[in-house]
């Protein structure tokens, strides 16, 4: 039975160790790569949990091997957590074995250490800058994976991955080692591990060991998979004053499920939760010219609270996800305190709200705000922007017009599963109209359901106003995540909180002032402290509380410093310099999502630096496992998955410097646009006319179509078609681009796209990303950006830009294939000759349409236009435009030419065929 998954985090942490029997020589990794017996090498893997996996007798060895030990190590001071988890594996066969080891840790977590020690031979990590890695990135593409070893895994989770082959009589320790800050969160801080060991391991072992200066108010131990009496008799627990213990170590026999089986017992949640003493407000510690600050204080009376709640109510919320957001709503309606005021605003294509103001939580309101939530029902599309506008215009006239709401906290807590298709749609102008709306008065959380979302545009959102961004996940439990967030706002205690130090004495200072706080959580602030200004330091803390003004200051006690020091000796200095190092980064990280251009390029420097400086694993960085290389010389590279981070930048040609968002200088989009997309529609915009032709091309799978041939550059597009894969029988087969191929050849720039990978200049072996990533890739004055899932964009200076929107089958889809849209952002710069399918429309041409009469159906519209001195028969119709919304598209009026164009496009359309996308 394999050992399977073991994690010890502040959230979660899952451990894996793969030994598999060598089937001859030479071995085969997981992807088919060969490695040699006796050699240790890598191969890129996605495995299911943290996992030791192989078949145990009771006397835990398997055909010579025997995992030694699994060890995971928790050291926590002050918040603080060091995580080291060791295993050790020992081949005694006379054939190599392959071991796979599997780490889960949180996303909050930055790895900054990781060794492999074989036959005395020791393979160590080495962080470096990201883009560095960019060999071991294409490499992981083309494979279809993420770059790196680690990839997101589950909602909090991510999980690190590598193979080995353990030689002969050999043995192998894996020692990983990452760090991160312990948030509070309902009154507690919780570390969970995961026990999920599938096999007996000879020595078993979980260690947590924590020390609070404050001291420990509580500290409890459970696990899932025990009996409560047998739980006592194998966990060892304790804690007095500052320190607190916890040891897990069953011994073989106690893992076994009876006496004579081979099962564990271990298969569940081992969590270990804690809390400090609160009996001295001040909470401050200093360490070596840093210091941290805790600051939760006690025993205050809560706020009532003006809270309105947004609703997304759109048709994409159909089923469980309209069913689970009423029954949330309800619940947290039954938790309303009589003192508080709410409202409830809807939005889908329209926005309406149930009272148009605030009223008081009374049982008849209350009872009333349940029925409308049982009653309402889903329309239409998503007006994002005008549902929070109207939801913030409740909250500003309440405080400026009911004085007795003034004093209480205001939060606007907006719910969406989808992104912006009505109304005001632009997400820049989006972010400003709320900015300039709340102007700082109160925090806006937003609530992303599912995958749909824009997470980072809502993250930025959150940030900009004071708030932060949650992801509800689409499962059986999504009411319970509705609720347990509203619980970590449901009681502010204090509003407009600043935690101030001297400003001679203090610098390097992060996030010290705060809208509100709340009952079971606390504000952390760390900072360097001047040489020679300890005497001088101090923390003065101001807020509103209910009812009056919270004051209070605090000094350091030097000698109580020197007691701590004596007692935790250098961990404490080191831990608390490192966590105003991680405090900083993921401010730093989250900074510059805010920001554009050279701020941008400052704050990204600034973090990679720290990074650098403090070995962490963060979005900016990667550790490569230095000796320890593929059969291509290439060696494996531990990163962090890129969602919600910076994109990664590749310079393809030395002299480029690296791109930011300003770099792409496309003018603002037009609200139409041409293009091609689904079965395929062609959309002609014509800006002279404020008006759009459309017609369709009817050709067979495989064929491949002309879109854009510029003469004077040698610029082109083209794009082949793909059929749909569950198509009826006896009815025409529609037909999508599924593969677009783009060629510069001024530059010697190709990149084929498909709706799996995107490739610059296959020809010559460049680099491959799939549509998991987010990146920049720059060739000469050729730009490309990766939108994550969505889309991207290709922009060649003095040229045109260009827009390839992915198309991803989802339930309800009539097409049952992925396919792409193809779209023209920019084309003036384009020559007069342009010419395809798409770019001979790109400049000015004339058109007229007279004699308007009912046609062949009664509902359209028929006409005689005349167009390129040809008179043809149009009807006016309905296609859509998928760029802003890749699922429900947006609807464009225009006049259909039929039987392919006929008429409108140059020749016929077969003499757009091609022989291939380059």
């Amino acid at each position: 039975m394999g050992l399977q998954g073991l994690l010890c985090v502040c959230l979660v942490s899952l451990l894996t160790l793969q030994a598999v029997a060598a089937q001859g020589s030479p071995t085969r990794s997981p992807k088919g790569g060969k490695i040699g017996p006796g050699a240790l090498s890598a191969c890129i893997h996605t495995c299911p949990g943290f996992v030791l996996q192989k078949q145990m007798a009771v006397d835990a060895a398997v055909d010579g091997v025997v995992i030694r030990s699994l060890k995971v190590n928790c050291k926590v001071t002050s918040r603080f957590a060091h995580y080291v988890i060791t295993s050790q594996v020992t081949n005694s066969a006379d054939t190599a074995k392959e071991v796979s080891f599997n780490v889960e840790i949180p996303k909050t977590a930055f790895i900054s250490d990781f060794t492999i020690t074989a036959d005395e031979n020791a393979f160590t990590g080495d962080i470096k800058d990201k883009v560095t890695a960019w060999k071991q990135y294409r490499k992981a593409a083309i494979s279809g994976e993420n770059a790196g070893l680690v990839r997101a895994s589950g909602r909090t989770m991510e999980e690190f991955s590598i193979h080995v082959m353990v030689g002969p009589r050999s043995k192998a320790t894996f020692r990983l080692t990452y760090e991160e800050v312990l948030r509070r969160k309902l009154m507690q801080y919780d570390i969970v591990i995961k026990v999920k060991p599938k096999q007996l391991v000879q020595l078993f072992e979980i260690d947590v060991d924590i020390f609070e200066p404050q001291g420990i108010r509580k500290l409890d131990v459970e696990a899932s998979f025990l009996p409560k009496k047998l739980a006592a008799q194998l966990i060892k627990k304790s804690f007095s004053g500052k320190k607190g213990h916890v040891l897990f170590r069953p011994t073989v026999s106690q893992q076994q499920t009876c006496p004579t089986c081979s099962t564990t017992l271990l298969n569940g949640d081992f969590k270990v939760t804690y809390d400090v003493n609160r009996d001295n407000a001040c909470d401050l510690l200093v360490a070596n010219n840093y210091f941290a600050h805790f600051f939760a204080p006690q025993n205050l009376t809560k706020l009532n609270k003006n809270v309105v709640f947004v609703i997304d109510i759109s048709s994409s919320m159909e089923g469980q996800k309209v069913k689970q957001t009423k029954e949330a709503l309800r619940k947290i309606l039954g938790d309303m305190r009589p003192g508080d005021y709410f409202d409830l605003v809807l939005f889908g294509s329209a926005v309406q709200s149930w009272k148009g103001s605030l009223v008081q939580a009374s049982p008849a309101n209350l009872e009333a705000a349940r029925n409308f939530v049982q009653q309402f029902s889903l329309a239409g599309a998503t007006n994002l922007n005008g549902g929070l506008l109207r939801g913030i215009e409740i909250l500003n006239k309440a405080q400026q017009s009911l004085p007795e709401l003034s004093n209480h906290a205001s939060i606007l807590i907006m719910l969406t599963d989808g992104e912006p298709t009505e109304g005001v749609t632009d997400r820049t102008q989006i972010l400003k109209n709320v900015r300039d709306a709340i102007k700082g008065r109160f925090p806006l959380y937003n609530l992303g359901f599912g995958h749909d979302v824009d997470l980072n545009f809502l993250e930025v959102m959150s940030l900009e106003n004071n708030g932060r961004v949650q992801r509800i996940y689409e499962d059986h439990d999504a009411t319970q995540q509705l609720q347990g967030f509203y619980e970590q706002v449901a009681n502010p205690l204090l509003r407009d909180v600043e935690l101030l130090y001297p400003q001679e004495a203090v610098s390097d200072l992060t996030q010290h002032r705060h809208k509100q706080y709340y009952e079971g959580s606390e504000i952390m602030v760390a900072g360097r402290i001047a040489d020679h200004k300890l005497s001088s330091f101090k923390a003065d803390m101001r807020a509103k509380a209910e009812g009056q003004e919270f004051m209070t200051t605090c000094l350091v006690d030097e000698e109580e410093m020197k007691k701590l020091l004596r007692e935790r000796g250098h961990m404490l200095e080191n831990h608390v310099e490192r966590l105003w190092a991680y405090l900083t980064i993921q401010e730093l990280l989250a900074k510059r999502m805010k920001l554009e251009g050279k701020e941008k390029a400052s704050v990204s420097a600034k973090a990679l630096q720290m990074s650098l400086a403090y070995q962490f694993v963060t979005p900016l960085t990667s550790m490569t496992v230095r000796g320890m290389a593929d059969q291509d010389g290439l060696e494996p590279i531990i990163d962090k998955p890129l969602d919600d981070s910076l994109p990664l930048a590749f310079m393809l040609a030395a002299s480029q410097p690296a791109p930011t968002h300003s770099s792409l200088n496309i003018e603002k989009v037009p609200d139409q646009v041409t293009g091609v997309d689904t079965d395929p529609h062609f959309l002609i915009h014509v800006p002279q006319k404020e008006d759009t032709l459309c017609f369709n091309i009817n050709e067979e799978p495989g064929v491949v179509l002309s879109l854009v041939q510029d003469p004077d550059t040698g610029f082109s597009v083209n794009g082949q078609l793909i059929g749909n894969e569950a198509g009826s029988p006896g009815k025409h087969e529609g037909t999508y681009f599924g593969r677009l191929g783009i060629a510069n050849p001024a530059t010697d720039f190709q990149l084929e796209v498909t709706p799996q990978n995107i490739t610059l200049n296959p020809g010559s072996g460049g680099p491959v990303f799939s549509w998991r990533d987010q990146a920049f890739l720059r060739q000469n004055e050729v730009l490309v950006t990766i939108n994550r899932k969505r889309s991207l964009v290709v922009s060649v200076e003095d040229g045109g830009t260009f827009e390839v929107v992915l198309h991803r089958v989802w339930r309800g889809s009539a097409v049952h294939q992925d396919f792409l849209g193809f779209y023209v952002l920019d084309s003036h710069r384009m020559s007069a000759r342009t010419h395809g399918l798409l770019g001979q429309f790109f400049h000015p041409f004339d058109y007229k349409v007279s004699d308007l009469h009912p046609g062949s159906d009664p509902t359209k519209t028929d006409a005689t236009m005349v167009v390129k001195n040809r008179r043809l028969t149009v009807t006016r119709g309905l296609q859509k435009d998928y760029r802003k919304d890749p699922r429900h598209g947006a609807e464009v009026t225009c006049w259909f030419i039929h039987n392919n164009g006929d008429g409108l496009i140059d020749g016929v359309h077969t003499d757009y065929i091609v022989p291939d996308i380059f």
